[in-house]
């Protein structure tokens, strides 16, 4: 078996960076850059007191990390206040999805995170007049063919990306959390239900617990591009870590609720690969129940090796010449587990053909 990438060992054994040479620092800062981890990594090591043992030059890396993570935060928090004042019409709470929710809820692994947006989740009766109360307030949608507003608004769970027009801050509004083409259903009406009230916050929820899992874990296993599959899998560790010793019933709640929402797959992956990767403290009994809903045997072995590199540092010390096939491998997967095959022809069709001539055009 080939060894795991430098920075993977550490996020397992952090307190082994004092057996780390100066050449060795290069390659794990490196490697973490490339998985959006530097923060994470900064974070770990302040948290278990390690970083006053890294080296001069590193150390200024992850010093300068935890900077820009304190600013992010800071951003998020008065991004997260300029929606709610934009949505304050509508008469249903606004649901914080991801990253976003997770600095709210300030959530010990966040604390580290980068991220590029904001989600949020809606009803979908509210999404026409969300969009319009978000454009009177700054927000635009961004530059889209006349085809890629209609695949969203169509056959996607979110309105087309919007972004604000001074502040540049994304924003993804989210009627459900898979692709209405997709072939898992999980009902949208279900997490509404069972959304948890932020306090300090007037009509602001975030998903509950084992929702909160499951949409990480849904999200990440259904994922095309993988460039932050390491930051992704790290956000479900740090979910399961949290969550788990809060509530004495949590494994048997998550296993029961992946069935109820139909995410039994993605939630088998999640506790196979947090545990074989980060070493996860997943109950053995929860990883035995969890196989009922593993796929066969064969596919299982290939899928190892397909998320074995996936969820290793985009980085070239980390690839080998199974790593760019088993990526393009998943993007495919991820497409057909979003689209029926009809359409996922006539996609690929036109972003491979029609899309480049119009934006020749």
């Amino acid at each position: 078996m080939r060894k795991s990438p430098l920075l993977n060992q550490i996020l397992v054994t952090p307190e082994s960076i004092t057996d780390l040479r100066l050449m060795d620092w290069d390659l794990l800062i490196r490697q973490a850059r490339h998985a959006n981890l530097v923060g994470h990594l900064a974070v770990m090591l302040e948290t278990q007191q390690l970083l006053t043992q890294v080296p001069a030059q590193p150390r200024e890396h992850l010093i300068s990390a935890l900077t820009v993570v304190q600013r992010q935060t800071q951003a998020v928090q008065w991004e997260v206040e300029c929606i709610l004042r934009a949505l304050s019409e509508i008469p249903h709470p606004v649901i914080l999805l991801k990253g976003s929710a997770y600095i709210i809820l300030q959530l010990p692994f966040a604390r580290g995170r980068l991220f590029s947006d904001v989600d949020i989740l809606l009803p979908k009766s509210a999404l026409e007049a969300a969009e319009l109360l978000l454009k009177m307030h700054g927000w635009i949608t961004a530059q889209h063919s006349a085809y890629d507003q209609r695949y969203y608004r169509m056959w996607m769970h979110e309105l087309p990306p919007m972004t604000h027009h001074t502040r540049e801050t994304e924003l993804d509004v989210h009627h459900t959390i898979l692709p209405e083409t997709a072939r898992l259903h999980p009902d949208p009406q279900k997490l509404l239900a069972d959304a948890i009230a932020i306090s300090g916050y007037n009509n602001l929820q975030v998903l509950a617990p084992v929702d909160m899992v499951l949409h990480s874990a849904t999200h990440l296993f259904h994922e095309g591009e993988f460039d932050k599959g390491l930051r992704d899998l790290c956000d479900l560790d740090g979910l399961l870590r949290h969550f788990s010793p809060l509530d004495t019933n949590f494994w048997d709640h998550l296993l029961q609720r992946a069935q109820d929402l139909d995410l039994r797959l993605p939630l088998f992956y999640a506790l196979r690969y947090t545990a074989l990767i980060l070493h996860t403290p997943v109950p053995p009994a929860t990883l035995q129940a969890a196989t009922q809903f593993a796929p066969s045997g064969f596919m299982l072995t290939i899928m190892d090796i397909l998320f074995g590199r996936a969820f290793k540092p985009r980085h070239a010390s980390c690839d080998d010449w199974l790593t760019k096939p088993a990526l393009w491998l998943l993007f495919m997967r991820s497409h057909w587990l979003k689209m029926p095959f009809t359409l996922l022809v006539r996609h690929l069709f036109h972003k491979a053909f029609i899309t480049p001539r119009d934006d020749k055009a």
